[in-house]
């Protein structure tokens, strides 16, 4: 059994709260579940309002608990907002690579995100439903352009197939607590250090089947897929 995921009589050194953001039906729901309760549903239906799940797991000897948030993408809901964005330091936005409005609607919600959210948040712009590669209509490069120039991570994945899901929750979650570490260095640190805002410079993209180019914190072990 992998000692990835925490024993929950461990005390929680970190709680980091994630959101998914994006269209109605591009799978955030099903990520969900699929990364807390490593469950996929085919008969889902549309999230109401707002719902969260958690799940505790290991990064460098450090036991972190990810809250995960989850809200419906239509239109209605979307009063919500502020609530939902307050003290997120990580956020998912998720399209469906077999669905292009879903995609064009990206530069809005991480216009919303931005709006909203902690300047300093991990995004990383997640495909999702890569299991059905014969109804794209999203080109990786169209996807790996956009995080490029916004400064997002960027995965696809499968939420059906449990394909990428481990991989992208993890990679936010070791990226947020490089950062957080880092902050605590340079708070111990000297003033000349440079503060906080050199903390999230530089682009990392992260491609379907290759690993994340360097890894700032390792995982006390492997997701199984």
């Amino acid at each position: 059994m992998s000692n990835l995921y925490g024993d929950f009589n461990q005390k929680i050194d970190y709680v980091f709260k994630i959101v998914l953001i994006g269209d109605s039906a591009v799978g955030k729901s099903q990520l969900l579940s699929r990364f807390s309760r490593n469950e996929f549903s085919l008969d889902s239906k549309s999230t109401i309002g707002v719902e969260f799940q958690s799940k505790t797991i290991v990064v460098d000897h450090k036991t972190v608990k990810a809250q995960i948030w989850d809200t419906a993408g239509q239109e209605r809901y979307r009063a919500v907002t502020s609530a939902y964005y307050r003290g997120a330091v990580g956020a998912m936005l998720v399209y469906d690579m077999t669905k292009r409005q879903s995609f064009d609607h990206i530069a809005r919600w991480l216009e919303e995100l931005r709006g909203h959210a902690d300047k300093n948040i991990v995004i990383m712009l997640v495909g999702n439903k890569s299991d059905l590669e014969t109804l794209r209509v999203v080109p990786t490069e169209d996807a790996k352009e956009f995080a490029e120039r916004e400064g997002l991570f960027f995965m696809e994945t499968s939420a059906l197939e449990a394909r990428n899901v481990d991989t992208a929750f993890l990679t936010i979650l070791t990226e947020i607590y490089r950062i957080i570490s880092k902050k605590a260095l340079v708070a111990n640190d000297e003033p000349e250090s440079g503060g906080n805002a050199t903390l999230l410079k530089g682009t990392k993209i992260v491609v379907p089947g290759q690993e994340p180019d360097t890894k700032p914190a390792k995982f006390s072990c492997c997701a199984s897929s």
